[in-house]
């Protein structure tokens, strides 16, 4: 049997090795390649396009979601949970079908959201894996129906990174705020000077002080 695990992408090499020779890893939907394969179950991990109907009516298709859904569909999970507070979380496993973050449970395991937005995507990543071998070893896979009130999120942008000190007046606040954009190659929390830019990355909070390095652009 073969799975495909399509990811846009890897925040951790070590999660992904030693798959094995059944796993194969794609960074985008490639129909003709997926056809080729013929996989058993095409699993996605940190994906947020909308995927077609040809695809998950044809291949059973199960995509992990870092929120415990029903609650928390929709876009950026992680910084929305943060900005709310909330300190612990779960990867929720489900089929994917076409309603977004809508489709029957499969696996649901808890996550911690402490640490940087690089940590917790790292964390995310290897228990995805866990889980997907969890998964695979099931003879049969049993879906049940998500059971609350959902609740929905939008997806952030770039503008949404600009520090408010209204919104961020205490250090706790700011940490949060900070943390929850380190990555790299991500929309970094930033302030604007005159014609500078700042940006805050390698953040890190010790005695109720935080620490960063900042990276200063001229606009």
């Amino acid at each position: 049997m073969k799975y495909i695990i399509i990811t846009k992408k890897i925040w951790d090499k070590k999660n992904f090795k030693n798959l094995g020779k059944n796993f194969i890893l794609l960074n985008k939907i490639n129909k003709n390649k997926i056809k080729k394969i013929n996989p058993k179950i095409i699993f996605f991990i940190h994906w947020s396009k909308l995927i077609d109907k040809s695809i998950y009516d044809k291949y059973l298709c199960i995509q992990f979601h870092s929120s415990n859904l029903p609650k928390g569909r929709g876009g950026s999970p992680i910084q929305n949970q943060i900005l709310l507070n909330i300190k612990n979380t779960k990867l929720s496993a489900f089929r994917i079908s076409k309603k977004l973050d809508s489709g029957p449970l499969c696996l649901q395991q808890k996550i911690s959201l402490n640490g940087n937005a690089l940590e917790i995507f790292c964390r995310l990543e290897k228990t995805a894996l866990i889980m997907i071998k969890k998964i695979i070893k099931m003879k049969n896979i049993k879906f049940y129906k998500q059971k609350g009130v959902p609740s929905f999120f939008k997806r952030r942008n770039p503008k949404q990174s600009k520090i408010n000190l209204k919104n961020t007046n205490t250090i706790n606040k700011l940490y949060d705020f900070l943390r929850m954009l380190d990555a790299p190659d991500y929309p970094n929390a930033y302030i604007r000077l005159n014609k500078f830019k700042f940006s805050f990355n390698n953040i890190k909070l010790f005695k109720n002080k935080v620490y960063a390095s900042i990276e200063i652009i001229k606009k």
